[in-house]
């Protein structure tokens, strides 16, 4: 296939491409007219400023990422097939980490797919193309995916905050196969209900995995509270790990009602209770009440998805850690997480830690969490380690 060609900057770092970073930025790029005339997800071959060709791309001229590199080979053809190798390479990851077939299939760039996320359900699969170019391939991506792993289902949710950062609409639809109702996910011993075309992000979060199992070490025989607990999240887990109870706490009503069918899968509904509330209000309130807990986790929303918005959220979670931490009780432990691109480890810890203080507590940081080994992270884009979970051991 011939394809146009763009050219970066002389002072953009061309060696960081070669080296394999994916990404040009906007202003690293040549946007001349013909550049811009581009439609958003078009493919092009990417140049040096002395004209040496540096791969495939992808260009969205609206997006501050206006190039994802999607090949080295500057002729390489989009198609099913080419979508079919790297699914076959993501999905043989995938197969050596777990003996059952609920995981993230493909995490982005980290899998060779820039702007695109498949989370697998046993015989279904949810597809998130976040980037223009996926939404155009979505049909060849879809066939490939159902060649290789055999899924019988498919979803695309088009939603969140990526798709409109590349001028897409929102839609969520089932473009393979039907489904019934919400998939059974059993992981670290407890059941999840996923509510894969109605409920958040694919409809279940995968990348705690080994964060909810870490909880669930600290849980025996504990009274848990679980904030933002979505369809159950560590809650559950605690209960499959020996809590003697779990309060999840979330704003939505849907997501708890599945939490509790979850529980009630699990044999676990006379020790599990919910209560639907801002989060925020809610720890107020339970703080007003004298109640206490001997395990505390916190898991909410981005609260810094961008940089603009950093200040904003860090004074959040600070403010999430000082509600939460006099609910522990003396010796318990505090679960604190964040899945803010913008907001790095340390930023997060120290956060963190001023909440702890202003609360009135004292404590020991015994365990940084991060994503599972499903959600690779390429080292070049090490703010796309998203994922911190902190862990403390209150004073008593």
């Amino acid at each position: 296939m011939t394809y146009p060609t763009v050219r970066l900057r002389p002072k953009a770092e061309a060696r960081a491409i070669r080296h394999g970073f994916p990404w040009v930025y906007a202003d690293e790029l040549v946007t001349d007219r013909r550049t811009q005339a581009l439609a958003p997800g078009a493919l092009a071959v990417l140049e040096d400023a002395e004209r040496r060709s540096l791969g495939l791309v992808t260009v969205n001229t609206g997006s501050k990422i206006i190039a994802r590199m999607l090949d080295r080979d500057p002729d390489a053809v989009i198609d099913e097939t080419w979508f079919a190798v790297r699914l076959t390479r993501a999905l043989a990851l995938r197969e050596r980490l777990f003996d059952r077939p609920f995981y993230r299939l493909v995490h982005a760039e980290a899998d060779g797919l820039p702007g695109i996320v498949i989370d697998r359900f046993g015989a279904a699969a949810v597809i998130q193309p976040n980037a223009a170019w996926a939404e155009q391939h979505l049909p060849a991506l879809a066939a490939a995916l159902a060649e290789v792993t055999g899924v019988s289902v498919i979803v695309k949710n088009g939603t969140g905050r990526s798709r409109g950062l590349e001028g897409l609409a929102e839609e969520t639809l089932v473009l393979r196969g039907a489904l019934d109702g919400p998939v059974t996910v059993e992981m670290n011993g407890a059941c999840y209900m996923a509510d894969l075309t109605g409920g958040q992000k694919t409809g279940l979060f995968y990348d705690q995995r080994p964060n909810h199992a870490f909880a669930a070490r600290l849980a025996r025989g504990a009274r848990v509270l679980d904030v933002f607990s979505h369809v159950g999240g560590f809650a559950l887990a605690a209960l499959a790990g020996g809590a003697a109870s779990a309060l999840a706490v979330d704003a939505s009503a849907p997501a708890l009602a599945l939490a509790e069918r979850g529980a009630e899968a699990g044999g676990m509904a006379d020790r599990f209770q919910t209560r639907q509330g801002d989060a925020f209000a809610t720890l107020e309130a339970l703080g007003a009440e004298g109640a206490q807990f001997d395990l505390v986790i916190c898991d909410p929303p981005a609260f810094a998805p961008s940089k603009p918005a950093l200040e904003a959220g860090l004074r959040a979670y600070e403010r999430i850690a000082r509600l939460a931490a006099p609910l522990v009780s003396p010796g318990g432990f505090l679960g604190l997480c964040s899945c803010s691109h913008a907001a790095d480890l340390a930023a997060f810890r120290n956060a963190s830690a001023r909440g702890i203080g202003r609360g009135g507590r004292r404590g020991q940081l015994i365990h940084t969490g991060f994503a599972g080994p499903d959600h690779p992270i390429l080292p070049q884009l090490a703010e796309s380690g998203y994922l911190k979970a902190l862990f403390f051991r209150l004073d008593g």
